[in-house]
């Protein structure tokens, strides 16, 4: 039995784990790389295994940094199955199609700027490449999965059985305990995912693991404390009554799955309440749209309070001043409204999609507001705009930053180091020891630190490529 770690090792994007059991090997996630635009490529282009030599996947939940890679697995040979809950199926179903597609659009874009850029005999360095894959390819991986409900044990291969449970970071998203054996000895292996908060919008709180022998744990926010959850209706009321008195706008880069629900189930209640303006809202993301259509779907994944509204017979996804931008028409008419408006738009770390425009309509106006709902990776536009870098490279391009930048933490999907320390608390009586992925290397250090000096596990932080022996 055998460990490797080939992504969101010492860095928080393209999840990736390699377990290997009786010479069959399986992925734990197929996430994509984000960050520098080549070593990007560079890394999610090229496999560090042959694909068809995988003999399955089992996929946490649908974010792009978890499942976006599926489509390079299956165009370079992959075919076995993929396993994962009803919902994540469902929003890969639209997701994976959608990042093929918004590959190709950048490309082309790029390619236009670049060709302008020489014609008018400036700088011709910037760098055009291909989509990683196409949208037949992202298509090609649907018929792969099998789905399986949280709670429902799988035997996916010799040795190897899996169980998911509720992670409580995104609807479908789920914690996974993996029974292994080979040659007599026998292992428990526990695998995070990425955990959620107690007390969020739409999704069930999460789940602890029953017991494992040893646990590959998310560290996103491994040296830090969010404040409150309670606290998000305030600070956004705020953040919009502040810029809306000065007669500008709110453009919020926001992942398209999950937190774009959330947003729109706070503004809603907002709006209700009166605590906002009732200014023109719009969530301008045809994937942002599919999804929420989704969303609508598994309404049996919802916590009681998102569910309230289905039992009053009220969509917690609509109300008046809410407009849902599909077309490209509608999406550049924004541009030429008028007075206060926000805009909800992906990509949520502001790397490509359609956020990437309107920010670049935006940031240099002092008037306007860019709220920053997620965590945002080293090295991305996202990360630029948090750090109130003075400018800012927008398609290749300084852009000055004069805007004001707000960070909305208490929306985080990802349970901060006192949440992490009481998730593994259940098990830490067992566990002989944890591997820390999914975060940069400093989080990842700080958590490690906090779980020693708590309970006295061992805990490591593995780099890329490593394995290790679980027999």
């Amino acid at each position: 039995m055998k460990l490797t770690f080939w992504g969101a090792a010492r860095t928080v994007t393209g999840s990736m784990h390699e377990v290997e059991v009786h010479g069959h090997r399986y992925l734990l996630d197929c996430g994509l790389y984000q960050g520098r635009r080549r070593e990007a490529r560079e890394r999610n282009a090229h496999l560090p295994f042959k694909a068809s030599n995988i003999d399955g996947v089992i996929l946490s939940h649908a974010h792009i940094d978890h499942s976006g890679n599926l489509p390079s697995l299956v165009k370079n040979g992959y075919s076995a199955p993929i396993y994962t809950t009803p919902a994540t199926v469902d929003l890969c179903g639209k997701m994976l199609p959608d990042a093929a597609y918004i590959q190709q659009k950048d490309a082309e874009f790029v390619q236009k700027r670049l060709q302008r850029r020489r014609r008018l005999g400036q700088d011709g360095s910037l760098e055009v490449v291909e989509p990683l894959f196409t949208i037949a390819d992202a298509e090609g991986v649907m018929p792969l999965f099998r789905k399986a409900r949280l709670g429902e044990r799988v035997e996916i291969g010799p040795g190897f059985a899996y169980t998911g449970h509720e992670a409580g970071h995104l609807l479908g998203s789920m914690s996974v305990l993996m029974e292994l054996e080979e040659k007599g000895v026998r292992r428990r292996l526990g695998f995070s995912g990425d955990v959620g908060r107690a007390l969020l919008p739409i999704i069930k709180d999460p789940e602890h693991l029953p017991p494992v022998d040893y646990l590959i744990l998310e560290s996103t926010y491994g040296d830090r404390l969010h404040k409150d959850i309670g606290d998000i209706s305030d600070k956004l009321a705020e953040t919009i009554n502040r810029t809306c008195a000065r007669g500008g706008r709110i453009i919020a880069p926001s992942f398209a799955v999950g937190r774009t629900q959330q947003l729109v189930v706070l503004l809603n209640q907002l709006m209700k309440d009166e605590r906002i303006p009732a200014i023109p809202i719009f969530v301008d993301s045809p994937l942002a749209v599919a999804v929420t259509d989704v969303f609508r779907e598994h309404v049996n994944d919802y916590d009681s309070e998102t569910y309230g509204f289905v039992q009053n017979g009220e969509d917690p996804f609509c109300f008046g001043r809410l407009r849902y931008i599909r077309d490209v028409a509608d999406s550049k008419a924004i541009n030429d409204l008028r007075g206060p408006l926000m805009v909800i738009s992906a990509s949520g770390m502001c790397e490509f999609g359609r956020v990437v425009h309107h920010l670049r309509n935006t940031i240099e106006d002092p008037r306007n507001t860019v709220l920053i709902t997620g965590f945002q990776a080293e090295h991305t536009l996202g990360r630029r705009i948090v750090e109130k870098q003075h400018e800012v490279p927008i398609f290749g391009e300084p852009v000055r930053l004069r805007a004001e930048v707000v960070k909305l933490n208490e929306l985080s999907g990802h349970a901060d180091q006192r949440e992490l320390l009481e998730w593994i608390r259940p098990l830490a009586r067992g566990l002989r020891k944890i591997w820390l992925v999914h975060g940069e290397e400093g989080q990842s250090m700080a958590l490690a630190r906090a779980i020693k000096d708590t309970y006295g596990i061992e805990t490591h932080v593995p780099h890329r490529g490593e394995s290790v022996d679980l027999g």
